[in-house]
């Protein structure tokens, strides 16, 4: 059977989601989004266009080819959150949601309070709603009984490039989740990626890691093998790590 990503009703063969902001130019960003083979890219709605009288982000981004994932970045109430949400789905028409509601300017660290407020009210919108949150199972378990499409744990600080902080709370994430999990932030390199993935993440989503890189239209096609890398691996299933040697060749049957 075909590997794909379920999210709500929609399939996604590509398990990488990146970004649209930061590049230097957009003719680098077209370039990077097809290098990464992502098929779903967010827009911060706060940050472009909408209405598209003037020139837009949204103008140099195939909507025939990719999903756009509106997110509610820069907000850090559930009230300017539910707006901008409400906001994305009249103008690009559609249900797809990535939640943020941010706790300061400094940590860019998740108000998971409003978080869970705001995503409340938006599943019962009837939007498909993709959580920005910490590491905490706690809170990442709440995300999917109030109806998440799938909940997004960052791996570090957003932008800071720091990769996986804490794999064992992923690790509890995925073991107690049904929905998909697709860590979200602090990604920083071909190597971060592999290794969420070979926990067993269902997703990826990056915007710096691609966007800052001096070479971003490269680092996307890396990023996009790592990913499908780490994903094989996954599914091939690891040896065990064992403390002393194991003899590759086999010690029966040798002829004395």
């Amino acid at each position: 059977m075909e590997d794909v990503l379920k999210i709500g009703t929609r399939t996604f063969r590509s398990r990488l989601m990146v970004g649209t902001g930061k590049y230097p130019s957009n003719e680098v960003m077209k370039a990077a989004l097809e290098a990464s083979g992502a098929e779903v890219v967010t827009v911060a709605v706060r940050r472009v266009n909408l209405d598209r009288t003037k020139e837009s982000l949204l103008d140099h981004i195939d909507l025939k080819k990719y999903t756009l994932l509106p997110n509610t970045a820069g907000c850090y109430t559930a009230e300017d959150a539910i707006r901008t949400a409400r906001l994305a789905r009249e103008a690009l028409d559609t249900e797809f949601v990535k939640l943020e509601v941010l706790g300061d300017e400094k940590t860019l660290f998740p108000d998971n309070e409003a978080l869970l407020e705001s995503a409340k009210v938006l599943v019962k919108e009837g939007f498909t709603v993709l959580p920005y949150t910490n590491d905490d199972p706690i809170m990442a378990r709440k995300l999917e009984d109030i109806g998440c499409a799938a909940v997004m744990p960052l791996a570090a600080p957003i932008g800071s490039g720091l990769g996986i902080r804490n794999p064992h709370n992923l690790r509890i994430i995925l073991e107690i989740l049904k929905v998909p999990v697709i860590v979200d932030a602090g990604v920083g390199t071909a190597s971060d990626a592999a290794i969420a993935m070979e926990l067993g993440c269902h997703g990826l989503l990056m915007n710096t890691g691609i966007a800052g890189a001096k070479d971003p239209v490269s680092m996307a096609r890396a990023m996009r093998l790592a990913t499908e890398a780490g994903r094989l691996a996954y599914l091939s299933g690891r040896i065990p790590k064992k403390l002393y040697a194991t003899a590759s060749s086999p010690t029966t049957g040798l002829i004395e």
